[in-house]
């Protein structure tokens, strides 16, 4: 049992992530040709868009539309329905936690080959400020409320269904996953409507955004993905767990170096056990850039499976995980 808590605490966590992601997406993407289909409750962006291949959809399109219904059936025997939808989505949410952005989702996956480009190239990234990173972290909340109040809007007559699963419009996700499976018909705007005219002109613009923001910075729509946010407000049950033992810190940054999201909690607060903050991926970096033994840790039902060595920083130091 050592050996083998020895193995995982030193492993390449770089390389590990790489192939995990890969498949996780190869099988999000393509899964669907294998008869794999995992429902429309996922917590991560499996495109409902993508009309061949995909093993499962993302949970924010069902929830769209079936808010979107008329108020006396949603608050009657289709709340049913709704109910039971949020109930698989968060049985699957609560395995991972917020790791479902960390490892799986596949737009957090190409955001991260985005990065990876722009090391090859020698580009430098750009960063947030302290000031700009607090006001940033409330854009998800702020999508999420839309996410929620529009459709239901819709449903109560407060305005047309032409912008329905409002969200979608304008997520990168719709546009840019199903090119994988050849796929180009979203990358038109749709003049049916005027409202869908807006919504479809600006998910071209965001899509565009996503591109050039996640090329220049790291994780850059993570700060604005409502998903994330629904994610946070429902983790306090979740099984997988990143826990900080404070007496164990020095404060010397690399935690916060590692990090893809720039969050300085994880270095400077030692008073919280629990460090994962709302806009934390679960990705582990922290964990494997720590050098003081057991400073940081994951925990899957509170058992710890991975924490923090001064073997293991030093493995993946020479490997050179902080590129």
């Amino acid at each position: 049992m050592s050996k083998l808590r020895d193995a995982v605490n030193n492993v390449d966590l770089k390389r590990f992530r790489f192939w995990f992601q890969l498949a996780a997406f190869v099988l999000f993407v393509y899964g669907g040709y294998l008869a794999i289909n995992l429902g429309n409750s996922l917590p991560m962006f499996g495109c409902g868009y993508i009309r061949e291949g995909r093993a499962g959809v993302c949970y924010l399109l069902p929830l769209q539309h079936q808010l979107a219904r008329p108020w006396g059936q949603l608050f009657g025997y289709a709340g049913i329905g709704v109910l039971t939808g949020f109930g698989i989505f968060a049985l699957w949410f609560i395995v991972l936690n917020k790791g479902w952005c960390g490892f799986v989702c596949p737009l957090g996956t190409l955001q991260d080959w985005l990065t990876s480009l722009r090391q090859k190239l020698g580009i430098r990234q750009s960063g947030y400020t302290h000031e700009q990173f607090r006001k940033l972290t409330w854009i998800k909340y702020v999508l999420l409320a839309l996410l929620l109040l529009i459709p239901l809007g819709i449903g109560g007559g407060l305005w047309s269904h032409e912008v329905g699963a409002p969200f979608c419009q304008i997520c990168p996700g719709r546009m840019i996953l199903p090119l994988f499976n050849g796929d180009v018909s979203q990358w038109t705007i749709d003049f049916s409507t005027p409202g869908k005219i807006v919504l479809t002109a600006l998910g071209m613009g965001i899509t565009g955004l996503f591109i050039v923001g996640a090329f220049v910075k790291k994780r850059f729509f993570c700060f604005f993905c409502p998903m994330s946010a629904l994610h946070y407000l429902l983790s306090k049950p979740a099984l997988l767990r990143l826990r900080k033992d404070g007496s164990k810190c020095t404060r010397c940054g690399d935690c916060y170096t590692a990090c893809d999201m720039e969050i300085r909690e994880i270095a400077d607060d030692v008073e919280r056990k629990e460090i994962m903050t709302d806009d934390c991926t679960l990705c582990l970096k922290c964990v494997a850039a720590c050098p003081e033994k057991g400073a940081l840790k994951v925990d899957f039902a509170n058992i710890t499976f991975f924490e923090s060595t001064e073997e293991g920083f030093i493995k993946r130091m020479n490997k050179g995980i902080r590129k």
